[in-house]
Order: C-alpha cells, then sequence, then structure tokens
C-alpha cells in the first residue's frame, strides 16, 4: 500500500523545523563560536603580535599607543586591543579572555544578518543565512581568534545594513537615523582597522544607488554634516590622543605603509597569485561551495531586484578589488561574504544537484584522511630543519582518534548524501555541523598541539627560570605572551636564555663562538637555551 505524501512530509517535518530553528541557531553559534575557545594555544602569526601588544598596554598602562616587544606596533587602530584588555582585566590574562572579544563580535555579527533578513525577507530565511554564515569555515576560524576581523566585519556589516535600510525610506524625516547610524558603524569600524570600513560602503553604496538612479539621495547622505560630526566624535578622539602621543609615526606607517602598500605591494610574503581568490572562495565557504555555485541560476534575474542587486553589488567590488590588491589573504572576502549567506539562504531551494553540494565537504574530509600521509610525504621531501620537525611531529600527533573522528564524520557526510528526501540545503546545514565537530574537536586541537604548544611550554620553562631572556632571529611572539615579558632581541649574555627556532642553533653558535649551548627544553621547531662561557 502506497503512503501518503502527506504523512512522508510530516515525518520529515522536524527537519525542516530545526534547520530554521533559532534555538538550532543558538546551538551553532555556541559551537562554531565559544566551544573550544581557550583550549588551544595562540597561534604566531597573528594572535601572537595582538595580544602581546594587549599584554604591554596592560602592564605599561599605555591605553593610547599599542606596543609590541617594546616598540610601537602601527598596524592596526586601538579598539580591539582596548577589549582584549578589558577582558583580561575580568577574566586573566589567558587563551579564552582574549579571544573572547571576537567571539562576542562573532555572535553579534549573525545577529545583525538574521534581524537584517528577518526585516527583509522572513524568520526562515534570515535563521538559514545565520546557519550558514555562523557554520562557514573562515567565519568560525576569525571568530575563535585574538584578532580584529570579526569585530571589523561587525561593524562593516552593520554600516551596509544601516545603508539598504536608507534605501527603503525616502522620507528625510525618518532616514536620518540610518545615516547616523551608518556613520557610527563606520567609525567603530575605522577604530577597529582603518580605512577599510569607510572604503567599501561608501563606494558599494554609491554603485548600488547609481544603478537606481539615486545619486542625489548617495550625496545627500554622503555630505551629511551631522554624519561626519558622529564620525569625527567617535573615531577622532584616539587619532588625535595617537598623535599627541607618538607625533606623526602612526600616520605615516599605518595609512601609507600598511593600507596603501598592502594594495600597491605584498606584505609579510602575502602577494598571492593571479586567481587567489577564485581559489580561496570555496575554501572559505566550505561546506556550502556548491551551495553558493548554485545561485548561477539566478543571476540573470538579480539585476532587477533591488535586495538582490545590492548584494552581489557589494560581494563583487569586495571580490574585484582585492583580486587586484598586491597583498591577498583569505580573511579579506569576508568584507563582502555577507550578501552571499543572504542570497543562499534565499535560494536556498535553487540547490538541486546533491554532487555539487556535497562534493566540496567530501573533499575536504578526503585531505583530512589523507594529511598523515601528506605530512609524511611532505617530512620527505623537506630541506630545513624546523619543517622536517613540525611534520614529524604532526604525523604522530595525527593518531587513531584522529583518523576514527574524521572517518565517522565522513561517513556521516555520505549518509546525509544518501538521504534523499530532506532538501539539500537542510542536510547541507547538518553537514556544516559535522564540520564544526571535526574541525574544532580533533583538527585544529591537533595543528596547535604541533605548531604553538612548544611556544609555550618553552616560554613556561622561561617564566619558571626567571633568567634574563632574549628572542634570536625568531618571531614567535606568543613566547612573550606566555612569559608575561617582553622578549627582546638583543645579542645574548653568558646566563641569558635564548628562545629560538631549531634550524637557527647552528648560526647562533657561530655567530656567538665565546658561549656555549646548553639545551633546557626542545619540542618540535623551538628550542630554548641556556648560554654560559666556553671553557
Amino acid at each position: 500500500m502506497a503512503r501518503h505524501p502527506g504523512i512522508a512530509e510530516g515525518r520529515l517535518g522536524w527537519v525542516q523545523r530545526l534547520t530554521t530553528s533559532p534555538w538550532l541557531l543558538a546551538l551553532v553559534v555556541a559551537l562554531s563560536f565559544f566551544w573550544q575557545l581557550g583550549a588551544v594555544p595562540l597561534y604566531d602569526l597573528d594572535e601572537g603580535a595582538f595580544t602581546e601588544a594587549t599584554r604591554e598596554m596592560l602592564a605599561s598602562g599605555n591605553y593610547i599607543t599599542p606596543h609590541k616587544d617594546g616598540e610601537p606596533r602601527y598596524d592596526k587602530p586601538v579598539l580591539i586591543y582596548w577589549l582584549q584588555a578589558a577582558s583580561a582585566r575580568l577574566f586573566g590574562l589567558d587563551e579564552f579572555a582574549l579571544r573572547l572579544p571576537s567571539a562576542l563580535a562573532a555572535t553579534l555579527w549573525v545577529l545583525a544578518l538574521w534581524s537584517f533578513v528577518r526585516a527583509r525577507l522572513d524568520a526562515p530565511t534570515a535563521t538559514v543565512a545565520a546557519l550558514v554564515m555562523a557554520l562557514s569555515l573562515q567565519v568560525s576560524l576569525i571568530a575563535k581568534a585574538a584578532v580584529a576581523d570579526a569585530l571589523l566585519n561587525l561593524f562593516i556589516s552593520l554600516a551596509f545594513f544601516e545603508i539598504y535600510r536608507y534605501y527603503l525610506d525616502p522620507e528625510p524625516a525618518t532616514n536620518r537615523r540610518f545615516v547616523l547610524r551608518a556613520y557610527l558603524w563606520m567609525a567603530l569600524g575605522f577604530l577597529t582597522k582603518g580605512p577599510v570600513a569607510v572604503f567599501f560602503p561608501v563606494l558599494v553604496s554609491l554603485l548600488f544607488f547609481l544603478s537606481a538612479g539615486g545619486l542625489d539621495r548617495w550625496l545627500r547622505a554622503a555630505f551629511a554634516p551631522l554624519g561626519w560630526l558622529v564620525f569625527l566624535l567617535v573615531a577622532g578622539p584616539w587619532y588625535l590622543a595617537v598623535y599627541l602621543d607618538d607625533g606623526a609615526g602612526f600616520f605615516r606607517s599605518f595609512f601609507l605603509e600598511h593600507n596603501a602598500g598592502r594594495f600597491g605591494g605584498a606584505m609579510h610574503g602575502h602577494a598571492g597569485f593571479p586567481g587567489y581568490y577564485l581559489v580561496m572562495l570555496p575554501l572559505i565557504l566550505l561546506p556550502f561551495t556548491g551551495w553558493f555555485l548554485s545561485l548561477y541560476k539566478g543571476l540573470h534575474t538579480a539585476w532587477s531586484d533591488p535586495l538582490d542587486r545590492f548584494l552581489w553589488i557589494w560581494f563583487a567590488l569586495v571580490f574585484v578589488f582585492f583580486s587586484f590588491s598586491g597583498t591577498q589573504l583569505p580573511h579579506y572576502l569576508l568584507y563582502g561574504s555577507v550578501p552571499l549567506f543572504v542570497l543562499m539562504a534565499r535560494y536556498r531551494h535553487c540547490l538541486t544537484n546533491s554532487w555539487l553540494a556535497f562534493a566540496p565537504p567530501l573533499l575536504f574530509f578526503g585531505v583530512l584522511l589523507a594529511l598523515p600521509w601528506i605530512l609524511e610525504l611532505a617530512a620527505s621531501m623537506a630541506d630545513r630543519t624546523h619543517e622536517i620537525a613540525l611534520f614529524r611531529e604532526g604525523r604522530l600527533l595525527l593518531d587513531w582518534d584522529y583518523g576514527i573522528a574524521v572517518l565517522v564524520g565522513s561517513a556521516t557526510l555520505i549518509a546525509l548524501l544518501r538521504w534523499s528526501s530532506p532538501p539539500l540545503w537542510q542536510r547541507l546545514v547538518l553537514a556544516g555541523v559535522v564540520q564544526t565537530l571535526v574541525v574544532y574537536g580533533v583538527l585544529v586541537p591537533t595543528l596547535f598541539q604541533v605548531m604553538q604548544a612548544p611556544v609555550k611550554e618553552a616560554a613556561l620553562r622561561a617564566k619558571a627560570l626567571g633568567l634574563p631572556t632574549v628572542v634570536y632571529r625568531t618571531s614567535m611572539p606568543s613566547f612573550s605572551v606566555y612569559r608575561n615579558a617582553i622578549t627582546p632581541s638583543r645579542p645574548p649574555n653568558a646566563g641569558d636564555l635564548v628562545f629560538l627556532r631549531i634550524d637557527k642553533l647552528e648560526p647562533l653558535a657561530r655567530d656567538y663562538p665565546a658561549l656555549d649551548q646548553v639545551l633546557v627544553y626542545q619540542r618540535g621547531a623551538v628550542a630554548l637555551v641556556k648560554m654560559q662561557p666556553r671553557d
């Protein structure tokens, strides 16, 4: 006897209710942004520099000019350091406290997206958009990182939402509040990371209003005296204070080198390559890459819908701008990611190809399964001492527990692929939960155990010994965070501890032949040695 379609639909209704439930969204935010927040050591590439500047701010009492290693740090404005310092005051100087402002900012970012989409479309679409955002790989990574990017993306998105609200309300008597709030969010973004928080909202809004024949309205908002007064009152005091505290050095370094210089040339080796963001965008959006690709079906009608046009202009301008930038990093695309989350949620029923949907996450899990053998091959091909040590350490730590977790995750993805009844977008949301559990349950802890745990252990050993400590030709600022002291790079003296990468041990011996090295600590790629007079 054939089953009634309504019965089957009723049995699967729980999936629909689950994947559009605010309760699932709350659970996903907790999982993606707060779970394991303080469980792994600080990552040196970015977190180390930010958190050492915060630690020195707390130690010195100078809340105007950030410093790292005792020298002014001009890379970013001050707001993220203030928030990290406040969190550390409340909870203590540890990984959880230093990362908490980013997790809270990402949570507010999700809430802002949900509120905007609910008002423009409907509550289920808002929840789906927020779920896709919170479960996307790159968003969850910056939400768990003690850097400025989650905070910046919050303010950029808030500014864009106010711009569209202003567009919908043509009455000057009522739309002024949207203009003033947009200036407020841009000012806070300017305190977080500088001109980027103003550049994209201003340029995208110009193109959008031109497309709608509303240049006069854009000009009124762009040159609103009260708006610029709000901007100057919020952002201006600190910029004036840093000038009075440190002279013109911040302005020369930050605006010319770290902003104009990043577009004109590669900084810190982040040169990228032609088509860099065509490669990175699928990784950033995992596991929703195929979902994004399905949006091509609606491109032919996108221009006629104001919201779609606004979202596509927003994404396209960010994508094109950074594609021509000299410095290219994956998280730059997040400035234009929010419109993609909205579009995917709005057109979720256009996702109809199972393999398009599940091939990207399955490929990602295939790489995770092969990672032990990839590291083994990399160790056999590497010729640098510290790289060989890292690859071998990683291969040892990718044990049976890791393999079983990735296998279970892969099997779950295959089951979701073969589960043909719920719509594909619902199954992909569940796949996002699986990805988050595996990435932050086993992958990230293992990688950080290899790369960063030895730095933390060496710092704690140096702190316990209480001897003068220097760093030699090695940039790992989290060492100073954990040692709770500036680690200078001066020439070592007899009795000093020296922290360094293991490939620098021989150069250290050559540079200071009158001193012997006594190994105090070595693990992975780093070592701590005590210098003593040669007999």
